[in-house]
């Protein structure tokens, strides 16, 4: 009788130049079964060897970096590696960076703030949605939040939507904010799995925020659905 296997973790790559930051990364990444470090690169030029001969997933690329930057990496790997994901390790400060980094092929950002469910989550998504259109939304929300100073207190109430959600993704919303999963998300709207990611990815880069957590905290905030408990 065939026996059943779980799937091999994804090879995650972390390039970073702090040593303290690396460590902070490795460890929020390993308590995901479903995630491998398989290397670590102090900057651009060691990211890019490394990406060539452990061939990883996915990239975790700090934006500024000794020698060759995130940015340059960021365009030599995707050049010879275009399936291999890179998602951009960043601050707040530096948004118009990240932009040029996602038209050279990044997947998408995280802030280097974020909490570890916010950073496995970001680390996730990508590597789970296969919707590169969720690039242009990003990149929408980028050039947003670039133009607005980000709110002291954290307080989200009263801050406009990056686009308006359509119909569909405020149904998707809601059904996130109940806690529910892709998949059941598939079921209750009678469409497919590959369709609610999309929706999903598009909601999250709409609100801005990384994780459906964060996104479901936010949908409340603004009073886009009713806050309710999850059944």
């Amino acid at each position: 009788m065939a026996v059943d296997r779980e799937p091999a973790p994804a090879r995650v790559l972390i390039a970073e130049d702090h040593v303290l930051v690396r460590e902070g990364i490795r460890l929020m990444l390993a308590g995901d079964p479903s995630l491998e470090v398989v290397g670590e690169a102090e900057n651009g030029r060691e990211a890019v060897e490394l990406c060539r001969r452990l061939r990883p997933d996915l990239v975790l690329m700090d934006v500024r970096m000794p020698g060759l930057d995130g940015l340059g990496a960021t365009r030599e790997i995707k050049r010879d590696h275009p399936s291999v994901e890179v998602l951009m390790v960043t601050t707040r400060d530096q948004v118009d960076y990240v932009v040029e980094a996602m038209r050279s092929g990044a997947s998408g950002y995280v802030f280097k703030e974020a909490t570890g469910q916010q950073f496995v989550g970001a680390v996730r998504e990508v590597l789970e949605t296969d919707a590169p259109v969720s690039r242009e939304h990003a990149l929408q929300a980028l050039r947003s939040m670039g133009q607005e100073k980000p709110p002291s207190d954290n307080r989200l109430r009263g801050r406009v939507l990056y686009e308006p959600l359509t119909p569909r993704e405020t149904d998707v919303l809601a059904l996130m904010v109940l806690g529910k999963s892709n998949p059941e998300i598939a079921r209750g709207l009678l469409v497919s799995r590959s369709t609610v990611k999309l929706h999903v990815q598009r909601v999250l880069a709409k609100l801005g925020v990384y994780d459906r957590t964060e996104a479901a905290a936010r949908a409340v905030e603004l009073g886009l659905v009713p806050s309710r408990r999850r059944p």
